[in-house]
C-alpha cells in the first residue's frame, strides 16, 4: 500500500470565493472539482476545498485529512491491526472508493482509493 497524496482538509461557504486565493499560493489551478451529496469538493496542490452551507459541510468534519492510498482493503487491515475503528464503511464514491476511520489514538482520517484513471491522471503514476 502506498499513500499517493495528502490533503489538509479546508472549509469554506463558497468554492469559487475561496479558490482564487489557493491559486495564487500553490500556483496551481484545481486538479479536480466535483460536488458529492449536497457539498462541492475542489482539490488544488496539497488542499481540498470543501465548500457549501455549514450544516452540509459539518457531515465531513468528523475528519482531519484526506489520504488518497492505491490499496484501501490494505489500509483497512493496517488499521484493524492497529486498534483502528471504521467510522465509515468502504463506501464508492465519484473518486472511487473511501472509507473514514478513527485511529487508536484519536485521529480521524478518511481514506480514499481513487480510480486508475485519476491515479494516471493526478499522480503521473500508472494505471495498475
Amino acid at each position: 500500500m502506498t499513500v499517493l497524496r495528502t490533503y489538509a482538509r479546508v472549509w469554506s461557504d463558497d468554492a469559487e470565493a475561496a479558490l482564487p486565493l489557493l491559486e495564487r499560493i500553490t500556483g496551481e489551478r484545481p486538479h479536480l472539482r466535483l460536488a458529492f451529496e449536497s457539498v462541492e469538493l475542489a482539490a488544488i496542490g496539497d488542499f481540498l476545498v470543501i465548500a457549501g452551507p455549514a450544516e452540509e459541510r459539518e457531515r465531513y468534519a468528523h475528519a482531519s485529512t484526506t489520504v488518497v492510498v492505491s490499496d484501501l482493503d490494505a489500509v483497512l487491515a493496517d488499521l484493524d491491526r492497529a486498534g483502528a475503528v471504521v467510522t465509515v464503511p468502504p463506501t464508492t464514491g465519484p473518486t472511487g472508493r473511501f472509507a473514514y476511520a478513527r485511529h487508536a489514538d484519536g485521529i480521524a482520517v478518511e481514506y480514499v482509493q481513487w480510480t486508475p484513471e485519476l491515479v494516471a491522471a493526478h499522480t503521473g503514476r500508472s494505471r495498475t
